[in-house]
């Protein structure tokens, strides 16, 4: 594929001529029947194009012909040079990691605090119901009036035991078998319900989320098939999800979002920004060197 030379000057002409390079190799590749294609980052060596710039005309290029047919796109590229994220993005997400993956560094510590807190919290509950009632005077002067008024305020004490049996009866903790006779809905239910409910087709959520047919295919017709945690976290960005949409179907996949995880905190920064393009965040994550969303 011939690609132009860089001219600064003729900006927009050099992006059409170099978007038509991909396009009409896909293509031609889409005609002679081929599976997949690779391709270098056409015209960012010696034809002097900005590699950021060319990245960025190379993957709109791909994903607009990825809606419309069926195909593993490849780009081989040298170095990180041309995954210069935008200063203002990155900015951005390293200020997220800096506030929220540091604060998971103490969690342990936060933990051991919560523990203590809650110890000296029941202590103090013991303690206040371990108080001996005041004895003579103090007796008459601080408690309850006997006789009529205990009628007419204080609950007898069987009604009282009563009360306190209903009560833990209902605070125990639900039996093996009723765990099970309620279960969520399972990871593939939900999903196929929140493509329904946004509207999408399923080609469409598939290829914005950047994973194969085949997968999805798997996920669809296998009966208790449960992708990895990338994979769900990509069908959450392609279905546009808000953060408590996600932890919901992460959830029902028996997994969760952490702040120990820079890869998770990178991924949620964009859920929480509204930020669903995934070949940017994983022009991001590849920066970070995390696992990248989709295939």
């Amino acid at each position: 594929a011939a690609g132009p030379v860089y001219d600064p000057r003729e900006k927009g002409r050099c992006e059409s001529l170099l978007r038509s390079a991909y396009l009409e190799s896909l293509k031609l590749a889409a005609g002679n029947g081929c599976g997949s294609i690779a391709f270098p980052l056409i015209s960012s060596g010696i034809y002097g194009y900005p590699k950021a710039e060319a990245l960025e005309v190379a993957t709109a290029a791909i994903a607009d012909f990825l809606l419309d047919h069926e195909m593993d796109v490849y780009l081989a590229v040298f170095d990180k040079a041309a995954f210069s994220v935008s200063e203002r993005l990155m900015g951005d997400v390293a200020a997220y990691i800096d506030e929220h993956y540091v604060q998971a560094q103490d969690s342990r510590r936060g933990r051991l605090l919560d523990v203590e807190r809650r110890a000296l919290s029941e202590a103090s509950e013991e303690d206040a119901y371990a108080l001996p009632l005041p004895q003579g005077k103090a007796e008459g002067a601080h408690a309850m009036p006997r006789g009529k008024a205990e009628d007419a305020h204080a609950m007898p004490q069987r009604e009282e035991e009563d009360a306190y049996a209903s009560t833990q009866a209902s605070m125990a903790p639900p039996s093996l078998d009723d765990r099970i006779l309620h279960l969520d809905a399972p990871f593939s239910d939900a999903l196929f319900l929140l493509i329904d409910q946004k509207g999408k087709t399923d080609v469409e959520v598939y290829k914005r989320a950047n994973i194969d047919r085949k997968l999805f295919s798997k996920i669809r017709s296998v009966k208790g098939y449960t992708p990895k945690k990338p994979t769900i976290l990509a069908l959450a960005i392609a279905l546009e999800l808000t953060m408590e949409e996600t932890d919901d179907l992460l959830a029902r996949a028996g997994y969760a979002l952490s702040h120990a995880s820079k890869f998770d905190v990178i991924v949620e920064y964009f859920i929480v920004s509204g930020q669903y393009n995934v070949y940017e965040i994983n022009e991001c994550l590849f920066h970070y060197d995390q696992p990248l969303l989709g295939g």
